[in-house]
């Protein structure tokens, strides 16, 4: 995907423009020979966040070969706020009566995880707190209708 952007006193201005709609919106503009107006610009998939972070935003910035891309920043929750989060998981977890007992909470992921790890086999599982194993699916599918 082609993009440009538009440079206003030193600094990205609005969001960036698709080729096409740049060509047709300025087609006195050679894009192989941009002038200091206008930058090349690259998008750039946000990552993955992680269950402490908040305030996710973006912002364009230009590398050091001239081409602007999305950097992406977030805020680090407090000490406070993470407590809060994990007790509200946690309590989410424990109002509903058909939340597994075996389950461990994670505080790294802020989540509850089976004490086996789910399959990889790319098939579809179900979790079976009696035996405490991953139970495949179509066999609980078949079983219920038997």
């Amino acid at each position: 995907m082609e993009l440009f952007i538009r440079i206003k006193d030193g600094q990205p201005f609005e969001h960036p423009i698709f080729g096409d709609n740049f060509r047709e919106a300025f087609p006195h503009v050679d894009v192989n020979n941009l002038p200091p107006e206008f930058a090349r610009f690259e998008r750039v998939q946000p990552p993955v966040w992680g269950p402490y972070d908040k305030n996710q935003r973006v912002f364009y910035a230009k590398g050091a070969d001239g081409v602007y891309r999305d950097a992406w920043v977030c805020d680090q929750m407090t000490a406070e706020e993470i407590k809060a989060k994990q007790e509200e998981v946690k309590g989410q977890w424990a109002a509903n009566p058909d939340t597994p007992k075996s389950w461990t909470f994670n505080a790294d992921t802020c989540a509850f995880e089976a004490p086996v790890p789910y399959p990889t086999t790319g098939k579809m599982y179900h979790w079976d707190e009696p035996s405490l194993s991953w139970v495949e699916l179509n066999k609980v599918i078949a079983e219920a209708s038997a």
